[in-house]
């Protein structure tokens, strides 16, 4: 996910996204607890994509200020 993607979205989209974005993080963890987990790199890129959806949230708030 690019952050000019993750930009044109609107705050909604962006909590919908985050919200499924963790879930999924939550599910790696436990492929990873198991050994099941096959993409080690997918962990990486979940925590980096909801960075950066925090990221552009909170700019969002603080525009609207």
């Amino acid at each position: 996910m690019k952050a000019a993607d993750v930009r044109t979205k609107s705050v909604d989209q962006l909590s919908d996204e985050l919200i499924k974005l963790k879930k999924e993080q939550f599910n790696l963890r436990f492929q990873a607890a198991t050994g099941q987990l096959e993409k080690t790199g997918r962990v990486t890129e979940v925590r980096r994509d909801i960075a950066r959806i925090k990221t552009i949230l909170r700019e969002k708030s603080q525009a609207g200020k």
